[in-house]
């Protein structure tokens, strides 16, 4: 691969000395930002413009079908990076994200576009997307030196929130000024410049991993576990993923509820919609960045990160305001960031390092398993409760996990265990407290 060579004693970032890396992770944020672009942009074109009557449901069952690929794709997913070479891979979901916004920009410009098409359509984004990050964190050893992994795993984390809030910030801004036409064009570009991007970098050869289908879920030949037995061999850790499960039930309704609150009660427009998610995307980057340096125990200050975030969640239905909400989402979004830090980083120390592999997809999997439920059921509510009550419902419904969080006990090693751990970033895009992704 090709470096830039510098000064010892002052390397430019590893995206600027490492083109391959840079050029493969130019093409991580284009992606990234333009599957979410997409998602929040239709979310606000069905509330704003295309359903007059149903509007919650409409907009749930948008979010629910955002998000199944990534939770039913897994195995799939990870039998397809384990067989195929990455590149092709990265190159190919790119490039059939692009061929789909296109297909769907061509349609839009015809007129009288179907809800069925722009549901048809992020099914496709998501399905690729559910294909393109996992296989470019696989493909970190085969980008850079083996002194550059950690940075290069921490950059690319990073940069994916970044990429995340500008697709969010443009979405609704982008339908109010040009459609879903011109919101899919930008997603159709976006895509097809990144397979051109990738189709440029020259990945180095790597052995597969033994067993690598195995942390898919197909059996333990080679020495590994599968994902039941990972999860029943990690008690204390299940539990912990058990409440946060719990939690992502109402935590990820919060993006049914953006687009119906400015809606229905500040009677604003895709600004407004721009406004409050890049607040919550700034609040989790804000957390990312400190989590490490939040004094306590994880499970003890888990618990009082889900209190303060169910406060944050239940003011907007107390207190009406622009600026109200994207306070407290700012408030929310840093209890995710610091949440995702201290307890990626505790996971890192208590999993078995043979088993994190398959332990990471499980835990996305779990994670990831209230969001089709999450935004159908916050959807359906929103058809017959005002957006304030669901702020409240919100708040409500992460009490009880933190009180479950709270009580928590690691019966094997004590509490030294949940001392403060290394700082290992976490994917803070998306509202999942640990990580997760949508």
């Amino acid at each position: 691969m090709t470096a830039v060579t510098t000064d010892e004693g002052r390397r430019p970032p590893l995206v600027l000395r490492n083109r391959a890396f840079g050029t493969v992770w130019l093409a991580q944020v284009l992606t990234q930002a333009a599957v979410r672009m997409f998602q929040v942009g239709v979310s606000w074109w069905l509330i704003a413009y295309a359903v007059a009557d149903g509007r919650g449901l409409a907009s749930g069952l948008f979010m629910a079908v955002s998000t199944l690929p990534a939770v039913a794709l897994a195995p799939v997913v990870a039998r397809s990076v384990a067989r195929f070479a990455h590149r092709s891979v990265l190159r190919a979901a790119a490039g059939a994200a692009g061929t789909a916004a296109a297909a769907l920009a061509v349609w839009a410009y015809a007129g009288g576009l179907p809800l069925a098409a722009a549901y048809a359509a992020t099914l496709a984004l998501a399905a690729c997307q559910a294909f393109f990050d996992p296989c470019l964190t696989t493909s970190v050893p085969e980008l850079v030196d083996d002194e550059d992994i950690e940075a290069a795993t921490g950059f690319e984390m990073s940069t994916q929130s970044l990429a995340s809030l500008g697709g969010a910030l443009m979405g609704a801004l982008i339908v109010d000024a040009a459609g879903v036409a011109g919101l899919a064009v930008g997603c159709a570009s976006a895509y097809l410049v990144a397979a051109a991007l990738i189709t440029t970098v020259r990945f180095r050869a790597q052995a597969a991993a033994p067993g690598a289908e195995d942390a898919a879920g197909e059996g333990e030949a080679g020495g590994r576990r599968s994902l039941r037995g990972i999860l029943a061999g990690l008690p204390f850790v299940r539990r912990i993923l058990l409440c946060f499960t719990a939690a992502n039930l109402f935590t990820t309704a919060v993006f049914v509820v953006i687009p119906l609150y400015t809606k229905s009660v500040l009677a604003d427009g895709g600004s407004t919609v721009a406004l409050l998610e890049a607040s919550l995307g700034v609040g989790t980057l804000i957390g990312s960045f400190t989590g490490a340096r939040v004094p306590g125990r994880p499970t003890t200050l888990g618990a009082w990160l889900l209190t303060l975030m169910g406060l944050a969640l239940a003011a907007p239905g107390l207190f009406t305001g622009r600026f109200v909400f994207a306070g407290c989402l700012v408030v929310a979004g840093w209890c995710v960031g610091v949440i995702g830090v201290r307890f990626v980083a505790l996971f890192q120390r208590l999993v078995p390092t043979a088993d994190k592999p398959g332990f990471f997809a499980v835990m996305q999997a779990v994670l990831g398993a209230t969001f089709p439920l999450a935004s159908l059921l916050f959807g359906l509510l929103g058809d017959r409760l005002s957006p304030q009550t669901l702020c409240l419902i919100q708040a409500a419904g992460l009490l009880p996990a933190a009180c479950a969080l709270a009580l928590l006990r690691d019966p094997d090693t004590g509490a030294e265990t949940a001392d403060a751990a290394q700082d290992v970033p976490a994917h803070p895009s998306e509202p999942v407290v640990t990580g997760g992704k949508r």
